[in-house]
């Protein structure tokens, strides 16, 4: 077991606001080549504070993303396939549940399908991340507040023939299944959702231009209008489906894309002085590496050109590496360390408090 890497969290700032932000997939690597490839500024290089997770899951070294999720979100060690309950099988709270108490506003945005392992942790509870339709029967009970991103299939085309945008409306939800809006047009609604895709969104290089970032900004704006506090989880999901498609240029322009979103989250942080950045990923994917670029000498034989940089692959699913937590706001020096990816969760509660009793 990892070091836990406790503090005094009573000496610790304690953040009104929350926001997480997961690159699903991202290793080192995967962060790293935003150094080499990014046109504009890094935001990763604006944190100071940075620790390691493990991410293995409760029965495998590898994890998957609905075990992995699941930690953050519940700060439990569940299965590979599961989200929202534990390894025996049980439902587990979330930390959308039990913010929610203290009346804290809560969203999550992804460029997968809403329903997909990552986001749907932090609503659903399901012993397979597969019951898409199940999953999005949750999504209308829930405490959610604010959401965006892919799936509107899961909801309107069902093999049940429900239609779960009447089910969201009837708890407060408007919805919109063309485009982002200005925070000025949604700014009297209770609760706000987007569904932009019939399942994923489409990848940067088909397109799908500023969404992650511009959700992320909306979503802060939206869930901040009352300044009640609030927890994000943005999730730059298709990081890791380049990553299984060993297609560099795919998983490098999604993380640029991510990093971007960071920027909107750090730049409203740096403003508030109440809001605590997180960024981390559920995993490694692809074995990614940046190596020199290989060039042939005259007599056919090979050489590695140290001047430039090339990408490589070593496997089509996940590894077990560790990952990088990145922190910044009050409370982030306690995500400085190594420890397991189930501390996530347990440092976001503690310094926030919001899992003390409800007054």
């Amino acid at each position: 077991m990892l070091s836990n890497c406790k503090e005094n969290i009573d000496e610790v700032p304690q953040p009104k606001n929350v926001i997480l932000l997961i690159s699903d997939g991202a290793g080192l690597s995967q962060i790293s080549s935003a150094f080499y490839f990014k046109d504009t500024s890094v935001n990763y290089s604006r944190f100071r504070n940075i620790g390691l997770i493990n991410t293995s899951s409760s029965r495998e070294d590898v994890t998957d993303s609905g075990a992995a999720a699941t930690a953050f979100a519940t700060g439990v060690k569940t299965f590979n396939g599961a989200i929202g309950v534990e390894d025996d099988s049980t439902s587990v709270e979330n930390l959308v549940e039990i913010a929610s108490l203290k009346h804290i506003k809560t969203g999550i945005i992804a460029t997968s399908s809403i329903t997909h392992a990552t986001p749907a942790s932090f609503f659903a509870h399901s012993i397979s991340r597969g019951a898409t339709e199940k999953i999005a029967l949750q999504l209308p009970k829930s405490d959610i507040d604010f959401f965006a991103g892919g799936g509107l299939q899961f909801f309107n085309k069902r093999s049940d023939q429900l239609n779960l945008l009447n089910e969201l409306e009837k708890n407060n939800f408007s919805i919109d299944t063309v485009a982002l809006s200005d925070l000025d047009d949604i700014k009297s609604n209770q609760k706000q959702g987007y569904f932009l895709a019939q399942d994923a969104m489409p990848t940067i290089i088909n397109n799908r231009g500023d969404f992650l970032s511009n959700a992320t900004d909306l979503g802060i704006q939206f869930l901040n209008k009352d300044e009640s506090g609030f927890f994000l989880m943005t999730e730059g999901s298709q990081v890791d489906w380049g990553g299984h498609d060993n297609n560099g240029e795919y998983l490098v322009s999604e993380l640029i894309d991510f990093d971007d979103a960071v920027g909107k989250a750090l730049d409203f942080a740096e403003k508030d002085g109440n809001t605590l950045v997180i960024v981390t990923s559920d995993h490694e994917t692809g074995g990614f590496t940046l190596k020199s670029k290989t060039r042939l000498k005259d007599d056919g034989s090979e050489y590695s050109d140290y001047s430039e940089i090339d990408m490589a692959f070593s496997i089509k699913g996940h590894s077990a590496t560790l990952v990088p937590v990145f922190a910044y706001g009050p409370g982030s020096e306690v995500f400085v360390g190594i420890y397991e990816n189930t501390e996530i969760f347990h440092k976001i509660i503690e310094v926030t408090k919001w899992g003390n009793p409800v007054d």
